[in-house]
């Protein structure tokens, strides 16, 4: 069994983050081999690492590299491919094996650290917007709209067709949404200043908490309000008789990698993304670039807050 190096949980280093050998298992008949290139962070992944993991763990779930072996069945991209993937856990290292339906063929005109930005937060993006349907000429209303999720979201909304708002708490953050939202970008503490724009016919919310509450109050008949996270808290209140009375609303509740399973393979919308990149119509904003030895300090940086949009790493 090879070894390959790959980032670790382990207490005694910087941010609870470390490089060190691992071994490679064999693959399974339906697993690609691909060496990364590239990997880009997600809060809820680094939140687990830095602070609930146990020892040893694996984090990782966006990566971009290039197919070293195609799968012993024979299936998945050719050798050579350039890919971007997502697994549930271990994207951090050297060299991964994973299933073929889970990695989508890279155009040549998309980077590395572009592609590695799509897997979650591109993927979340997308799903949540699909449970609005048809968007076209329909208000939209993205909360944390300058995050990782809520700056994909934006774009994809507008190609779309959809009339887009977006909501940011700090006012620092109103000229990166105004690029996609224009005077529609809602500046204010609290997710409630966005009322007075609606009702919505969809609203992506993941944040929780007031957010949320007030997000179920805005919504028009048969609107549809989707709930992915909980920054700022896991509990809610809201007015009952305003989301019933609005007539058929509804709040799902969505978690990706149960979403791949049940809606389309990873492959699919990876695919769909990475040719919007090509085309132009979708711009991931990356703030931080550096090599994956600096993963404890921008892991740090990303629980801080210190940045929006994403942050990409790469294997050297």
């Amino acid at each position: 069994m090879t070894d390959v190096k790959a980032v670790v949980v382990d207490p005694a280093s910087n941010e609870r983050l470390a490089i060190k050998s691992v071994p490679l298992a064999p693959a399974y008949r339906d697993e690609v081999t691909v060496r990364v290139r590239a990997i880009s962070l997600n809060r809820g992944e680094v939140n687990r690492a830095v602070r609930s993991a146990e020892p040893g763990w694996r984090p990782g779930w966006d990566f971009a590299g290039i197919i070293e072996e195609t799968a012993p069945d024979g299936g998945g991209p050719a050798k050579g491919t350039r890919v971007v993937g997502i697994l549930p856990s271990g994207a951090w290292a050297e060299v991964i094996r994973v299933p073929q339906e889970s990695v989508a063929a890279l155009p040549d005109s998309v980077s590395d650290a572009q592609a590695s930005t799509l897997p979650v937060a591109g993927l979340t993006a997308l799903h949540a917007l699909r449970q609005g349907g048809m968007l076209l000429g329909r208000k939209v209303l993205i909360d944390g709209a300058s995050g990782g999720v809520g700056h994909l979201a934006c774009q994809l909304a507008a190609a779309s067709g959809a009339i887009v708002y977006g909501h940011v708490r700090n006012a620092a953050y109103q000229a990166m949404v105004a690029e996609w939202c224009g005077d529609r970008t809602i500046v204010a503490p609290d997710l409630g200043a966005a009322a007075a724009f609606g009702p919505y016919h969809l609203i992506l919310d993941s944040v929780g908490g007031s957010a949320l509450g007030a997000a179920l109050g805005m919504l028009r008949p048969d609107g549809t309000c989707v709930t992915f996270g909980v920054s700022e808290s896991p509990k809610t209140t809201f007015d009952s008789g305003a989301f019933f009375r609005s007539g058929g609303s509804r709040l799902y509740g969505l978690v990706l990698f149960p979403e791949l399973k049940k809606v389309e393979p990873a492959s699919e919308g990876l695919a769909i993304l990475a040719a919007m990149i090509a085309g132009g119509t979708l711009k991931p904003r990356i703030e931080i670039e550096a090599n994956w030895t600096e993963i404890g300090a921008v892991a740090r940086q990303l629980l801080d807050r210190s940045f929006m949009g994403k942050a990409v790493l790469h294997l050297s």
